[in-house]
């Protein structure tokens, strides 16, 4: 399975500077837009870590689902597949409603991807478990549907930002974001038990690496 590799995401940055600062893709509620599914964003805007503002980052906010679907929306799932399946054609984004919003999610991850080539990001933070910004653990079928289902994968807009040769971060990878940190501020000391998404403790047990 075709994952984030954090390691080489921090081993290749650049330091950034006034004149050159980091250029980051975000999910637009990461950015503070009021674009989730429920019209909020979701209380994700205020924990944008302070590292990740100007004057040494500059942000480009988007949410691919809103490009075309609007807010609020219903919920885009993915469905026999993640999202370089859904690139491939062998899996589909449907709704609670079993509405195929399959083309409307792609032609949000164009759109995201246009801007971040646009714009010349150094990498994206994106929102994980998300059926378009997921990184490291997305759902499978329905969330509306009891049982959750969740494996390790990715979304769509997350995978072709991947496939481009564009790194991706989740809000949920804290020992990335450490490193990040000690990066934009040399006197950062990262905190050695922060974990990335995949390594939690939950992910691990119930999400095996041949899921």
């Amino acid at each position: 399975m075709r994952l984030p590799h954090h390691a080489e995401i921090v081993a290749a940055l650049r330091r950034p500077t006034l004149e050159e600062p980091w250029r980051v893709l975000l999910s637009g509620c990461l950015a503070g837009a009021a674009c989730g599914v429920d019209g909020t964003d979701y209380g994700l805007g205020e924990r944008l870590p302070e590292w990740a503002r100007p004057p040494l980052v500059t942000t480009f906010g988007f949410c691919p689902e809103d490009y075309r679907l609007g807010t609020p929306r219903t919920m885009p799932d993915l469905h026999d597949g993640d999202g370089f399946a859904v690139l491939a054609g062998t899996a589909r984004v449907l709704d609670e409603h079993r509405n195929d919003l399959t083309e409307a999610m792609l032609a949000g991850a164009r759109a995201m991807l246009g801007l971040a080539r646009e714009h010349r990001v150094d990498f994206a933070l994106l929102t994980d478990r998300s059926g378009a910004c997921g990184s490291q653990v997305i759902s499978i079928g329905c969330r509306f549907e009891e049982p959750v289902q969740h494996r390790r994968g990715v979304g769509v807009a997350a995978a072709l930002l991947l496939r481009e040769g564009f790194h991706v971060v989740s809000q949920r990878d804290f020992a990335t974001l450490e490193g990040l940190h000690a990066i934009v501020d040399p006197s950062h000391v990262p905190d050695p038990e922060a974990r990335d998404h995949h390594d939690h403790p939950w992910v691990l047990a119930n999400l095996p690496l041949s899921d």
